[in-house]
């Protein structure tokens, strides 16, 4: 008998996180929809009717939240086979297409960080021992192109023209952890990476985006259905490796 795979993904209620479990659930698999808004999250339920999902109340940036995630999980199931760090935010005051680096206030980076890289470590901290225990572990950190230094300091790159300071910063330490986390866990069934989804049509990209949310959600999904031989420790979009 198949054993089930249990799948936990953060920022579920829309979006890539919305479409990440949709697609991950349409595999067979029972999918945990990690929202800060049960009442939104609700619609998210209803837009996944007939799937394997159930809502788990999860701001990443709350201890209370994530103790009783894991302590769910744990009672429920016993082990998490795949943790799509999928949460993130830009900050208001900051413009997707300018550089922030003269302007962005302290409270800015310290939210952004909060949400984005702080509260991904604390939640994937804290699941370890449960993702130990599935025979193939696999761990998704949405990043963004936007996180590449080389990238950033190449003048031939579109980057260069995209500079919000916490927003970039952040992305940029979450590949800094995946790097480590997945140098730490060699030897093991566990694999690291970070997914660059693309320019996506969500609230955080815009509607003048080039890519839908299907699209947009394949990199994390290929990530985090890897197989044995698959890489770990590495930054992709779609099968194409991205420069740190």
């Amino acid at each position: 008998m198949k054993t089930q795979v249990i799948a936990l993904v953060t920022g579920a209620n829309k979006g890539l996180g919305l479409e990440t479990s949709r697609q991950l659930a349409e595999q067979g698999m029972t999918v945990l929809l990690g929202v800060r808004d049960l009442e939104k999250g609700a619609q998210a339920l209803n837009a996944l009717q007939g799937l394997d999902v159930t809502l788990v109340e999860l701001d990443v940036t709350r201890s209370d939240h994530i103790d009783a995630a894991k302590a769910m999980i744990e009672t429920r199931h016993g082990r998490l086979d795949i943790l799509v760090n999928n949460a993130g935010m830009i900050h208001p005051e900051e413009p997707l297409f300018a550089n922030s680096a003269e302007t962005v206030s302290q409270d800015a980076l310290k939210e952004t960080f909060n949400v984005n890289f702080f509260g991904q470590v604390a939640l994937t901290q804290a699941l370890m021992p449960l993702i130990k225990k599935s025979a193939a572990g696999r761990i998704v950190n949405v990043s963004s192109i936007l996180g590449s230094l080389s990238l950033h300091s190449d003048e031939a790159s579109d980057a260069t023209q995209v500079k919000p300071l916490a927003y970039d910063a952040s992305k940029t330490a979450l590949n800094q952890f995946t790097v480590h986390l997945a140098a730490a866990l060699a030897g093991t069934s566990v694999k690291v990476n970070s997914a660059h989804p693309g320019w996506v049509k969500t609230d955080l990209g815009g509607h003048q985006a080039p890519m839908d949310v299907v699209a947009g959600a394949k990199t994390a999904v290929q990530l985090a259905t890897l197989g044995p031989d698959g890489p770990t420790g590495k930054f992709f979009h779609f099968d194409e490796e991205v420069p740190w």
